[in-house]
């Protein structure tokens, strides 16, 4: 683990005990003053017109937190749904993807032979070598034209990825210009239907099916053969290989030997693992969420103040009468924000469930590592839910925090002869 990510745990850690902290002590004044709670909790009710707003608002900022942290937990669910853990990816040194990356033909047919690969029941090695390149596809929107992966593969490269479905139409056959696409990417992009025929580097490729790639990094791209993509984007190399260990020991002896013969600059890692780090295209997303969440939220502590200042303002005769009762300031203090958190709370929750018709919905965007159209879903998790309600709760606990200093603190005679 690296120090910035040692760094951000320790501090999502520290602010999760603070909140846990803050939550005990709230329920601990509930529990022990459930005269001034429960006072609390009915003006919550009572005074409904002055609190909707307040409310509102930190829906729509939970709202906006929670779909811009789905798209980045999206992202990051696409990149872990990818590869086989049985299967070694194989690229050149220092690439950063597979389109930047080159595998020469004597590279492939020294690898193919090791005896730590497996064979089919041809006694065919499990070997794919594969072309990845970009090409500009129009959207089918009319709006502008984006980068679309194209994935060349050899015999065995859709065997060895089992997660892909064949939805409609058939596979390609080698040597006849063909492709299949990916059914989200047909759904974005013009000229990706069955049947559809598309020009790129001047020749004409024709779709003849469309397939399902479980969710994965493959939903973002279009195959066809690799030879025949070498020949159209005239690649002299591959771009990677995909090869199936007989055991996870030979996965490792295979990134051994790699790395020990000096006439393969290549490095190998488990094709589970290789897309997994894939994710840089998230921290921009997830940057971008907490900067949102985090302008928003100040509009929403005024919000909560403001509210929490005109409530304290009109209940003066009601906090004097409190005091008179034997309630201590600290109680006062403690009960007007467990009101600011349950207003919180409930806009918190009413913001999860705005955002949650739009979980699993698909979108897109570009990536940065390989600078395409990478297609993934909203995706909202029960943890992602709960952090936005969590984030909620601390605005309004924020929010109403000068308010209850105020509300604690005024005398008791001044209190009883305000009108």
């Amino acid at each position: 683990m690296d120090n910035s990510t040692a760094m951000g745990s320790y501090v999502t850690g520290t602010v999760e005990m603070l909140v846990l902290a803050l939550v005990g002590w709230l329920a601990y004044i509930a529990v022990t003053s459930p005269i001034a709670a429960h006072y609390n909790m009915r003006n919550v009710f009572v005074r409904w017109r002055a609190t909707l707003a307040t409310i509102l608002g930190i829906a729509l900022v939970v709202a906006v937190f929670v779909l811009v942290q789905a798209l980045a937990t999206g992202l990051e669910k696409s990149a872990s749904n990818t590869g086989d853990s049985r299967n070694v990816m194989i690229v050149r040194k220092g690439s950063t993807a597979e389109s930047s990356s080159q595998v020469s033909l004597q590279q492939f047919q020294t690898i193919r032979y090791w005896p730590q690969i497996a064979h089919d029941e041809n006694n065919q090695p499990l070997v794919s070598a594969d072309v990845v390149t970009l090409i500009s596809q129009p959207r089918i929107d009319g709006k502008g034209e984006a980068n679309v992966s194209v994935r060349g593969l050899t015999p065995m490269g859709r065997f060895l990825r089992p997660q892909v479905k064949l939805l409609s139409g058939r596979w390609f056959v080698p040597g006849k210009r063909e492709v299949v696409v990916s059914s989200k990417m047909a759904q974005r992009f013009s000229g990706f239907k069955a049947g559809d025929k598309f020009k790129t580097a001047g020749n004409w490729l024709t779709v003849v099916g469309e397939f399902d790639g479980g969710n994965s990094a493959f939903d973002s791209e279009v195959w066809m053969d690799a030879d025949e993509a070498r020949s159209i984007y005239d690649r002299q190399s591959y771009s990677s290989l995909l090869v199936r260990s007989v055991s996870p020991q030979a996965r490792q002896e295979i990134s051994a030997r790699i790395e020990a013969d000096k006439r393969l600059p290549l490095r190998a890692d488990s094709e589970v693992e290789y897309y997994a780090k894939q994710t840089a295209t998230a921290m921009p997303i997830k940057i971008l969420g907490n900067f949102l969440a985090t302008a928003m939220s100040i509009g929403a502590i005024f919000a909560a103040m403001n509210t929490m200042y005109a409530s304290v303002g009109s209940r003066t005769r009601e906090i004097g009468t409190l005091r008179v009762l034997g309630f201590r300031r600290r109680t006062i203090l403690a009960s007007f924000i467990l009101e600011g958190a349950l207003l919180a709370a409930i806009g918190g929750v009413i913001g999860c469930l705005l955002a949650l018709p739009l979980h699993g919905v698909s979108t897109g965007t570009m990536s940065f590592n390989t600078f395409s159209e990478t297609v993934f879903q909203f995706r909202i998790t029960p943890w992602l839910a709960a952090k936005g309600i969590i984030f909620a709760i601390v605005v309004g606990v924020i929010g109403s925090l000068l308010p209850a200093i105020r509300a604690a603190r005024l005398p008791v005679i001044a209190a009883l002869k305000s009108v």
